[in-house]
């Protein structure tokens, strides 16, 4: 089965299994830990444990209500756009199991922002209450099991919009998705929409961070806004990305996207330059995503949530001693599955 089909198949077996009698509850008791040590303050919000779904995994948020009952702390929905757009030709999803990682070159596909809309508002899960049982850990000491769901919003452009009209993508996102969700996102750094990462230069970036300021600063209550970037950015480009997301006065940075690198890879059963083109996560990600990391907690106070590699619970602690706030997960929940999230939240309760 191919990748992309598996993941298909995958989460309508999860909406199978929470949809059935005590089916959820099931999964909850199985994956979910609740545990007052865990509960982290964060660009204002409280999140009932750091570790998030990244963003790419649930692009329409069709499986939110699903996804809660394996633990996260927090979703990540998208990345989407203003029109809905098919993606790149299929193949554009690769396993490399040698190496614990993936090739994606999926392109953005989504529904589109108006369909985002209609879901997040109708479903109202901006405002849902997790119940997570009275039988999970550490629930003795609680006075409350239940948490409300916290949502990040990933945006970006369409394939066809000129990088010169880009910022006129996002903000039509951020504006309709502007109630539906706790936090944005603004991704200019998947290696798979052509010219995207040109977005990531100082002038363009800097442009496109002070057109969403403010229009969310003249929100009565803005919103936290964060950038997702490249592990591919030098040294000297990070400076420039600090320097410009403090000075448009950003909450955070996600660190980091998926690498156009192939360094590092053991020898694997299909030629990788056979698969050509994509972004790279898992394993060989780990390390320059946590030396990014690191050289940005040397040199800001921003919120920093960290994502790359993360197959382990010693992978997570890893991202949060070097620097990061928050974690999140994707790949590692492929090839480990959903207990790699309890794994971890029990690492992290095991410290004090």
């Amino acid at each position: 089965m191919s990748p992309e089909t598996a993941h298909y198949w995958t989460m309508r077996g999860l909406r199978w299994a929470c949809a059935m009698p005590f089916g959820r509850r099931i999964l909850i008791k199985l994956f979910v830990l609740k545990n007052p040590k865990l509960e982290r303050n964060v660009l204002g919000l409280r999140f009932p444990n750091p570790v998030g779904l990244a963003a790419g995994f649930d692009k329409d948020g069709k499986y939110v209500n699903d996804l809660t009952a394996l633990g996260f702390g927090f979703i990540e929905i998208g990345t989407v756009t203003p029109r809905p757009q098919s993606g790149n030709p299929k193949p554009r999803l690769f396993r490399l199991p040698t190496n614990e990682a993936l090739i994606n070159r999926m392109g953005f596909n989504n529904e589109g922002v108006e369909a985002l809309a209609e879901r997040l508002r109708t479903s109202d899960f901006r405002h849902q209450i997790l119940d997570f049982g009275k039988n999970t850990e550490g629930s003795k000491n609680l006075k409350s099991n239940v948490s409300r769901l916290i949502i990040g919003g990933n945006i970006g452009k369409n394939k066809l919009t000129p990088n010169a009209d880009a910022a006129k993508d996002y903000e039509y996102c951020f504006e309709r998705l502007f109630d539906l969700v706790d936090y944005f996102v603004v991704n200019v750094s998947s290696p798979n929409t052509p010219d995207l990462r040109a977005l990531q230069e100082k002038e363009p970036l800097s442009n496109l961070l002070a057109g969403l300021q403010k229009l969310n600063q003249a929100k009565p209550k803005p919103k936290p806004i964060l950038l997702k970037i490249a592990p591919d950015l030098n040294t000297a480009q990070l400076d420039d990305i600090l320097e410009i997301v403090e000075s448009n006065h950003l909450s955070g940075i996600i660190a980091t996207n998926t690498t156009i690198s192939r360094e590092n890879l053991l020898p694997e059963f299909a030629n990788v330059e056979n698969i050509g083109a994509g972004g790279l996560s898992g394993k060989p990600l780990r390390d320059r995503s946590t030396d990014v990391i690191r050289y940005l907690r040397a040199r800001t106070h921003l919120v920093i949530v960290g994502v790359g590699g993360i197959h382990s619970a010693e992978d997570a602690l890893e991202k949060l001693a070097a620097g990061a706030d928050l974690i999140q997960i994707y790949t590692g929940l492929v090839y480990e599955g959903p207990s790699l999230i309890k794994k971890i939240n029990q690492a992290l309760v095991a410290l004090d």
